[in-house]
């Protein structure tokens, strides 16, 4: 027998440490897509029995609608995130932000105006600044800010409130506010342990197009999936929640805002174009719409179940509810003062 045919022995008095499961004995990613590609080919006859009701073709129309907005966005953000990975040295961010924490917080914030795209591309961004030595504070602030106060948003809710620009200024300003809020309060009580152990990158071996195809395919079949289940989420409760129960509250000054607030994180609109639907609830007050405005971006469905993919769930599930409290007081705040 050969040294190649021999085996190491453990050590006497240790036991031989178990074998990890094969690739052969686990299913990744692509195993379990093409067995649901399979399993809908097969039943094909008995889904279209299935949706060939009212309730269940508007649900599929909503699943697609959130998919087709959000899609394009969370490319945009995975090779943005991809690009930070592999090309942008760690010291350009430890330049262009303050050393203290405190500080780079509403930098950060601010610096979101520069991505034009929804809470779906600003995952992946996040991720990718943690991962290159950002204070997980400042790119939260970052994750927050992105999808409200980018021009792009800010056009749309322009267009959609003609006349009325004091409700753009209010967006940007409540969005900021409660951005920079949520990542003091993580600096102050955010605890490391919540947050999903993140890889740093190797400035010697993560650049180039090899680490940023990586990055590429990691974040797509990471953030894509999830975004799925918070899209299927969102179109089912989409398809329950009955108009009539909007219109009885929306004379009650509390329960407009936090109906508005609730129905923002259940429709899980991208926020290109969540303005066209808050100026379409004209019988709201315009706080309780600028809650809408300001809760979507940052607290919804599809943004939670992307958060738990790139964060971890025990961040997730402190983190969502805070800024939904953050975001509600900060509108009512601000649109008590500029929309009365």
């Amino acid at each position: 027998m050969t040294v190649l045919d021999t085996e190491p022995v453990p050590p006497h008095g240790q036991e031989e440490p178990t074998r990890g499961p094969t690739r052969w004995g686990r299913l990744g990613s692509v195993e379990v897509l093409a067995l649901v590609v399979v399993a809908v080919l097969v039943g094909r006859g008995w889904l279209l029995g299935l949706l060939d009701t009212p309730r269940a073709l508007t649900l599929v129309t909503v699943f697609v609608s959130i998919m087709v907005q959000a899609m394009p966005f969370l490319v945009l953000g995975t090779l943005l995130s991809a690009a930070i990975t592999a090309f942008v040295p760690a010291r350009f961010f430890q330049r262009a932000l303050p050393s203290r924490p405190a500080a780079a917080v509403p930098v950060a914030g601010l610096a979101g105006m520069v991505l034009p795209a929804c809470e779906c591309g600003s995952v992946p961004v996040a991720g990718a600044l943690v991962r290159r030595g950002v204070p997980p504070a400042a790119a939260f602030a970052f994750l927050l800010a992105s999808p409200a106060i980018n021009p792009v948003v800010l056009i749309s809710t322009a267009v959609a409130f003609p006349g009325e620009p004091r409700m753009v200024f209010a967006r940007f300003f409540a969005s900021l506010v409660a951005a920079v809020v949520m990542g003091w309060l993580w600096l102050r009580l955010g605890q490391p342990g919540w947050l999903r152990p993140q890889r740093l990158s190797n400035p010697h071996t993560d650049h180039g197009w090899p680490a940023f195809w990586a990055s590429c395919r990691q974040d797509v079949v990471q953030a894509g999936g999830f975004l799925v289940i918070g899209a299927l989420a969102a179109a089912t409760l989409n398809v329950t929640v009955s108009p009539r129960w909007l219109e009885a509250i929306a004379s009650d000054p509390v329960l407009s805002v936090l109906a508005l607030a609730l129905l923002a994180v259940l429709l899980s609109i991208c926020s290109e174009a969540d303005a066209f639907v808050a100026a379409s609830l004209s019988q709201f007050s315009l706080t309780a719409r600028l809650a809408f405005l300001v809760v979507g971006p940052m607290v919804d469905l599809k943004l939670f179940a992307m958060q738990v993919g790139s964060f971890g769930p025990r961040f997730a599930v402190r983190f969502a509810p805070a800024t939904f409290v953050v975001a509600v007081l900060v509108s009512v705040g601000v649109g008590t003062v500029f929309l009365r």
